[in-house]
């Protein structure tokens, strides 16, 4: 399990236990099995956090019951298969009863002494109607097209959006309406025309990016327990966001301070944990600067409110190790030990690129990719200017000449630790092999953490990025 996530979620579940009034929560669920189902809150869009189990009986009449208070957010009921069977608001009331049919969950389903669960279905029992009819309509202009039809679906969904303003303007201050109103779409004003006439939708971004976050609540900490937070933080960093270093440090931080400034600890920490985590394996070359940006203000800056000290410890030692390799560094001097027992030093090499090998040879990956490297190599040996620079970090002298003589790669620069001295690991960031780095003829790192099969498109890029400035 990852760190960072372990951490957090240790966090969540001991928080949890802090309540202070207790929960009962009787149900009556007619189609279910004699089994036992569990009650668990969302954390985050993809996972949850258990909090209790019930056994059904024959009639489908289960109760949750604790002594503690349950952290308030949307849950659900899961089956034994993990199948989600229903969602609950729960705030705070905590002793309420319910009743439904697995043949329409929301249809039938009444609750009695939960305001919030009972809005939230009274909110989808209303919105079912417009949309089951909206798709009976749809399904009619799949086989005619109409203009009376086309205005029918317009006029419901007139009618959908203004019941969604008039429901979250009455209940604004219940937690249902906070929920639905998070997750709401912005409303979009007529953009400016442009030059020629058209409608301008740059203009129509910007102005959705800088208002994506006006209907979230970021002092309401319960919205942590529901999906709607990391869907939204998904979607502004990945869509709303330009996939550059800059852009996504940029806005990883534009989301956290709208956190902070509203002072809620658990939310605060959601925001700085979620964003860190997901920079730890970057999609973008150069992305681990996002890690470690986000790592070294949040974490080791003091201001993560929720952690303890081995995780900062930990991330201290990532961020140490990763900071000197990072795309745009001179790579860290290497000497090592040629096969004719000479000392070699990258900065011996002249190439106008270099491709940094670290690898083990009995690395099954490695292994595969290597004939692919070769063959990169001797494509651009000369159009390019490219040389290998293969670096061995296992502890077996005779592997590694085993390994040179079988794939015939004896044209590479190849060095090897005699001295047993280099901490591949902790000095080049070398946790799993292969390792690859592309350096310049100044030695300057212009990719890492690339696989073999990028490499050409890459170099290529970056050949026309160059020829374009």
């Amino acid at each position: 399990m990852n760190k960072l996530y372990f951490s957090l979620l240790t966090f969540w579940i001991s928080f949890a236990a802090l309540g202070q009034t207790g929960y009962h929560i009787k149900g009556n669920v007619k189609g279910i099995k004699p089994e036992a189902f569990t009650l668990a809150h969302y954390f985050g869009a993809s996972q949850y956090i258990t909090k209790d189990t019930a056994q059904a009986d024959a009639n489908g009449n289960l109760v949750f019951e604790g002594t503690q208070a349950l952290p308030g957010g949307l849950y659900m009921i899961l089956s034994p298969s993990k199948k989600r069977v229903m969602d609950l608001i729960i705030g705070a009331e905590q002793h309420f009863s319910f009743s439904t049919d697995t043949a329409n969950v929301i249809g039938h389903m009444q609750v009695k002494g939960s305001p919030d669960s009972e809005l939230y279905y009274k909110y989808q029992q209303h919105v079912s109607g417009y949309t089951s009819e909206i798709n009976l309509l749809q399904r009619q202009l799949q086989f005619r097209q109409d203009l009376m039809t086309t205005t029918k679906i317009n006029n419901l969904r007139r009618q959908l959006m203004e019941y969604y303003k008039q429901f979250t303007q009455e209940n604004s201050n219940s937690l249902t309406g906070k929920i639905m109103r998070a997750g709401a779409e912005v409303e979009l004003p007529t953009p400016p025309k442009r030059p020629d006439g058209k409608p301008d939708s740059a203009w129509l971004f910007h102005y959705y990016k800088a208002h994506f976050w006006d209907n979230f609540d970021f002092s309401e900490e319960r919205l942590v327990r529901t999906p709607i937070l990391q869907r939204k933080i998904d979607r502004y960093m990945q869509e709303l966001t330009l996939q550059q270093t800059d852009s996504l440090i940029q806005s990883a931080d534009f989301i956290i301070e709208k956190a902070l400034k509203a002072g809620n600890k658990e939310m605060q920490a959601y925001c700085i944990w979620y964003l860190t985590n997901q920079a730890e394996n970057p999609t973008i070359i150069g992305g681990d600067a996002v890690f470690v940006h986000l790592a070294d203000k949040y974490y080791l800056g003091g201001l993560m409110p929720i952690t303890d000290p081995t995780t900062v410890e930990n991330i201290r030692e990532k961020v140490n190790t990763i900071k000197p390799v990072l795309v745009g560094k001179t790579m860290p001097a290497l000497s090592l030990t040629d096969t004719a027992g000479k000392a070699i030093s990258l900065n011996d090499l002249k190439s106008k690129y270099v491709i940094l090998f670290f690898y083990d040879p009995d690395c099954g990956h490695c292994r595969q990719s290597t004939p692919a490297l070769k063959a990169l190599q001797e494509k651009y040996k000369t159009t390019l200017d490219l040389q290998v620079f293969a670096a061995s970090v296992a502890r077996a002298p005779e592997q590694w000449k085993k390994y040179i003589r079988d794939f015939g790669v004896q044209s590479w620069v190849h060095g090897y630790d005699y001295s047993f001295r280099i901490n591949f690991r902790k000095d080049y960031d070398v946790n799993n092999t292969p390792m690859i780095y592309v350096l310049d003829k100044n030695k300057k790192i212009i990719a890492r953490r690339i696989p073999v099969e990028q490499l050409e498109g890459f170099l290529d890029y970056h050949e026309q990025t160059l020829s374009a400035k």
